[in-house]
């Protein structure tokens, strides 16, 4: 094979695509492409430029001036160190909207691309396997259910000590997520047909990652 493996993972909102990827990256010695944060670097660039969140002329141009650094540990946009303040519940309400724009989608897909051209990354998001890097040789939907996917959400906020937010409110915004991101015009969120699920509500993190390792392994190693 003249160049690593591509994993690309997607899935729902909460179902712990972020957290699984990383520590499979690390496991494998691989990239870590976090696209999630980049649609949320530019969200929270839309919120602190105060543009409607339909503004596509403007969010596009904020978009081609944007320069977005992923790190093991930190997400920077322009210089600013946004890795906190991309997880608020601020953005969190907003992401699904912004992303759906095509100006947005079609800008950070190329960037996203660009990233992966030489393999050797895992990458995670809504349209990983499906859009940005169908010829994946290991591709996964990770999922969980609404009630479970509320409850990580919940610990993770308290967690960074951004309040107690209710299930209820909770579970209703992963439902409002869950539907704008199946339902959007470009790149929807679905399962690729040749994608494994993995429902991570009876796994822990580490069976989680070590089966992705081992399908991994099994690529990698033809």
């Amino acid at each position: 094979m003249s160049q690593l493996p591509i994993i690309a993972i997607d899935g729902p909102a909460g179902a712990g695509k972020s957290t699984v990827t990383k520590l499979v990256a690390d496991r494998l010695g691989l990239l870590f492409l976090d696209s999630g944060a980049m649609y949320r670097a530019i969200t929270w660039l839309v919120l602190e430029a105060q543009l409607a969140l339909d503004d596509e002329p403007n969010i596009a141009l904020l978009v081609d001036r944007a320069k977005i650094v992923l790190t093991k540990d930190k997400v920077v946009v322009n210089d600013v160190d946004v890795t906190e303040a991309i997880r608020t519940l601020a953005v969190t309400s907003k992401v699904s909207t912004i992303a759906a724009l095509g100006v947005v989608r079609v800008a950070l897909v190329k960037q996203q691309q660009e990233i992966g051209r030489q393999g050797g990354i895992v990458a995670e998001g809504r349209d990983m396997c499906t859009n940005v890097f169908p010829q994946a040789q290991v591709k996964i939907f990770l999922t969980a259910s609404v009630a479970e996917r509320a409850k990580r959400r919940q610990q993770d906020l308290r967690d960074r000590g951004q309040g107690d937010v209710s299930l209820l409110e909770l579970e209703q915004s992963i439902a409002e997520r869950d539907k704008i991101d199946s339902t959007r015009e470009i790149s929807p969120l679905q399962k690729a047909v040749d994608a494994v699920e993995i429902i991570t509500v009876r796994l822990t993190i580490d069976e989680v990652v070590d089966a992705i390792v081992a399908m991994y392994r099994q690529v990698a190693n033809k």
